[in-house]
């Protein structure tokens, strides 16, 4: 993608954690991009992550539900975007188990209602054009002591969340080879940073922390994950939409693994330093729980073909990122206590009513 090319870019999922990153780097990066934010604000998306570039002439909203086929054709017509940089989806595995169903529906469906749209708005004319999906390494299942996911590891989806989005990567790949429509794929290990919903691990326990609750850890806390900084992430997403070469997948991993209970204990450590606890009660905290059906033991990302290829790897190392993420929260409470009381959903109704 030429960067000096003014383009409409449509990133979906921008009010939520990974997604609003994306959108306030593009917004403030290339004033000459007209970037719209498409969101249907589920329990994830919440737009006062947003409020700093929410004003910017270059900034639009849109309120839509991408499953919503009919709604999502008339978008396209009307504004008819360059680029699609697709990160709307849930997310959350245990949700996927007790809710396939909704998964199936956003990240499957949502994702061909999408493709379609891109590739009927310009009729096979996909000149200086691209439709960017966003996935997670969590396609390719789960790993042994050794070994890291490539961009050529077999997919092995093992929980609901994961086989939607291998389906979705699959049709991705599919309109590629059959329209030839332009993608580029690229799959991200677990992100971290400010503005996360706090049902997932880092933030959860610093709330619970925070509340003086209990931290509640996954059978023996041995699960092992590569830490990704979501400002990284989103520069790397950067690289790869400007950089990449079109029918490409390109890993994003911070060549930062941790296992779940050593990540706690450092994490209990930093905040009995910062809530000027007596050392070790936060730790005190922590409580092993029964493990959730399909827990894959290991992800760890090889990132070196975009590291290699496009230049680009993670800035931020691990203890950096985590202490910089605690001091955004303490220091965050407000938007915290939105999130966790769902206040934070009046916010598009207060601004854009």
């Amino acid at each position: 993608m030429n960067k000096k090319i003014k383009q409409k870019v449509l990133i979906t999922g921008g009010a939520g954690f990974i997604g609003s990153h994306v959108v306030r780097l593009f917004v403030n990066k290339y004033p000459n991009y007209d970037i719209y934010n498409l969101d249907n604000l589920t329990y994830a998306g919440n737009l006062e992550n947003l409020t700093d570039v929410e004003s910017k002439p270059n900034y639009n909203f849109i309120k839509l539900d991408i499953s919503d086929e009919k709604e999502i054709k008339k978008l396209f017509e009307r504004y008819r975007f360059d680029s699609v940089i697709h990160l709307a989806a849930e997310s959350h595995v245990d949700r996927s188990i007790n809710d396939p169903l909704s998964f199936v529906k956003t990240n499957v469906i949502g994702t061909v209602v999408l493709l379609n749209a891109f590739k009927n708005c310009w009729k096979h004319n996909f000149d200086n054009k691209l439709f960017y999906h966003v996935s997670t390494d969590e396609v390719y299942g789960t790993l042994g002591e050794e070994g890291l996911f490539t961009e050529l590891t077999p997919y092995d989806p093992n929980s609901p969340y994961s086989a939607s989005k291998a389906s979705s990567d699959h049709f991705v790949r599919a309109y590629g080879e059959t329209y030839n429509m332009p993608y580029i794929i690229s799959n991200c290990s677990n992100n971290y940073g400010q503005n996360q919903f706090p049902e997932k691990l880092i933030p959860l326990f610093i709330n619970n922390i925070i509340n003086n609750k209990p931290l509640p850890v996954y059978g023996d806390g041995n699960f092992t994950r590569d830490w990704l900084y979501v400002k990284d992430h989103a520069i790397a997403i950067d690289v790869a939409f400007h950089k990449g070469k079109i029918g490409e997948t390109y890993n994003i991993g911070g060549f930062n693994e941790w296992k779940n209970i050593d990540l706690v204990k450092l994490l209990c450590e930093l905040m009995d330093v910062k809530l000027d606890k007596e050392k070790g009660s936060s730790e005190k905290l922590i409580t092993f729980v029964k493990d959730r059906p399909g827990h894959d033991l290991r992800y760890a990302i090889d990132a070196s073909k975009i590291k290699n290829e496009l230049g680009w790897q993670p800035s931020v190392i691990f203890e950096e990122g985590l202490d910089i993420t605690i001091d955004w929260y303490l220091e965050n409470t407000e938007w915290l206590e939105h999130v966790t009381s769902g206040l934070y959903q009046s916010y598009y109704k207060n601004q854009y009513s």
